[in-house]
């Protein structure tokens, strides 16, 4: 018979989001645990470990979009003592990163590892969530918090005779401590943020690389910088502080924001000069740093994308490869699919040994046991075939668990026709079950973990709130669900978000999927105002037992 653990608390995923839940929630004086899939701390950056490959002697690998100063907890007694090296870390720092927290607050003392939740069962009479693990044990906790993240659930769409394939099959979210790329023929599916980092990677060391391209990726330049000690010393004692409390303010959760004045409202001089003091800055600035009517008016929007396409085109001495990777016309509004950072992707298709396919135009056929056939019947010769076909993204962590509430329905069944929730952390039946960073949040529109703090610690005051005033559960109501649900449906309706396809902002990267906007589109300000405003009417629009 299964041991039975009660806990105050259960929270599932040892990332950001979890480890600043636990760490938070210990301080309230309650039990606690976190089941971790994995077999260590860090989240996503413990798979995203792409490419990884240790023959590569500069090895450019998987790292983060958010500048170093912002990725990392706002704990004063943290970020102190702790530096990173680039401006951009890789997933090593980052498992370093969290290593160091461990260190400080012994994280892993409540962390049980080797832990994938299989189901999470209310039951009513008991006030109490029943979580039972993939391997049998048994789990009981008044509350319960998904830090699954956005990009938990790995994605392969099904292709004829994929499992011919003689070679080596990698995922991008699955990669192996040790591969070898030298000298071999690789293949790639996909374009997007990891693909790029993938490609810019390998290109120079594979015999020959084949990407095959669905939609042109819109990236823009990452800006990478070395990170001194001494200049990072300085950044702490001035404006550390400064920056952790700017980025609540902020649309994106980063110390600069959206212009509101409009494009249409410039001169084409002030447009060119603003958009190249943006692009040169690096990172997101071209896009949350940039004038807000390109995510409403589409007559800005083709202004934003017309300097991004001539910005890319001067890096592309091919006339073919230019209207390939920068078309003249747009593929979708620039800027409504999150735009992926690169350092010299576009430059990699200009090397004698890359060959890029537009799947659009020679469809993939098949897998074949010595490569990939194409509509136009060639077969590409592979040794090594990579997909980077992404994430069942924002949804997939939860849905993937059997999540029942009080009429017994799984989120999985509710959430078939279309996600709806409260305030993008909670959702009607399922009391006392809360979500960081997930469904129709500000998820993949900020920063990771200036969205992850602010949401934490809201569920974390709701929980104290709870516990002060004696109620067992707390719960959203079907009318304020759907009133916030047809809140963040609003929002995604007045922008250019519904225009890109197979797009993970609104599900149709995944086959059957709803397509619906499932971030909230209103911005880290906007959002936390909703939040706080629900708290102090003593959580207006929740029901309290």
């Amino acid at each position: 018979m299964s041991e039975t653990h009660d806990y105050d608390v259960l929270i599932v995923g040892a990332g950001f989001a979890g480890v600043h839940q636990l760490l938070n929630i210990r301080k309230l004086g309650l039990t606690v645990k976190v089941l971790e899939t994995g077999e260590d701390l860090a989240g996503t950056w413990l798979w995203n470990r792409y490419p990884g490959a240790e023959f590569f002697v500069h090895v450019l690998c998987a790292r983060v979009d958010s500048p170093s100063p912002f990725y990392q907890f706002s704990d004063p007694e943290l970020w102190r003592d702790w530096t990173y090296t680039k401006k951009y870390p890789d997933w090593r720092e980052i498992q370093a990163y969290f290593q160091y927290v461990n260190d400080k607050f012994n994280v892993k003392r409540d962390v049980i590892f080797h832990s994938r939740v299989a189901s999470a069962h209310w039951n009513d009479s008991v006030d109490r969530w029943t979580v039972t693990t993939e391997d049998g044990r048994v789990f009981w906790a008044q509350f319960l918090s998904l830090c699954t993240g956005i990009g938990s659930k790995h994605h392969i769409p099904e292709f004829k005779g994929i499992d011919t394939f003689h070679g080596d099959v990698y995922h991008s979210a699955r990669w192996p401590e040790m591969c070898d790329f030298k000298d071999k023929r690789a293949g790639i599916i996909g374009t997007g943020a990891t693909a790029i980092q993938i490609i810019q990677e390998i290109a120079p060391h594979v015999a020959h690389l084949t990407v095959f391209q669905r939609t042109p990726n819109l990236a823009l330049p990452m800006r990478q910088q070395n990170i001194s000690a001494e200049a990072e010393e300085k950044l702490k004692k001035d404006l550390y502080p400064v920056f952790f409390r700017r980025r609540d303010q902020t649309f994106s959760g980063y110390d600069y924001d959206i212009d509101p004045k409009s494009i249409l409202d410039t001169t084409r001089e002030e447009r060119v000069l603003a958009f190249e003091e943006k692009w040169e800055k690096g990172g997101f600035h071209f896009w949350v740093g940039s004038y807000a009517d390109l995510f409403m008016n589409q007559e800005a929007n083709d202004e934003a994308y017309a300097f991004w396409r001539e910005k890319v085109r001067e890096r592309i001495p091919d006339p073919e490869l230019q209207e390939k990777l920068a078309p003249m016309q747009a593929p979708h509004p620039w800027g409504v699919r999150r735009p992926s950072l690169e350092q010299r992707y576009f430059e990699v298709y200009s090397q004698p040994n890359v060959t890029l396919v537009d799947v659009n135009k020679t469809a993939i056929e098949e897998i074949v046991p010595n490569g990939l056939k194409t509509s136009d019947g060639t077969v590409h010769e592979l040794d090594i075939l990579v997909f980077a076909t992404g994430f069942d993204m924002i949804t997939g962590g939860i849905t993937s668990i059997d999540i029942r509430g009080q009429d017994g329905l799984s989120i999985k069944e509710k959430w078939a026709n279309g996600v709806k929730s409260y305030l993008g952390l909670a959702s009607a039946t399922y009391p006392n079950m809360f979500w960081i960073y997930g469904p129709q949040s500000p998820s993949g529109l900020s920063n990771g973990p200036s969205s992850i703090e602010m949401t934490s610690e809201w569920i974390i005051n709701c929980i104290k709130y709870m516990k002060e005033n004696k109620f067992l559960s707390i719960v959203p109501t079907e009318e304020a669900q759907l009133a916030y649900s047809e809140h963040v449906d609003q929002l995604g309706a007045a922008a250019l978000w519904s225009k890109a396809k197979n797009s993970w902002y609104m599900g149709s990267n995944i086959e059957g999927k709803k397509v619906q906007m499932l971030q909230f589109p209103g911005g880290l300000p906007a959002y936390a105002e909703l939040c706080n405003d629900s708290a102090t009417k003593s959580y207006d629009g929740f029901q309290l037992k």
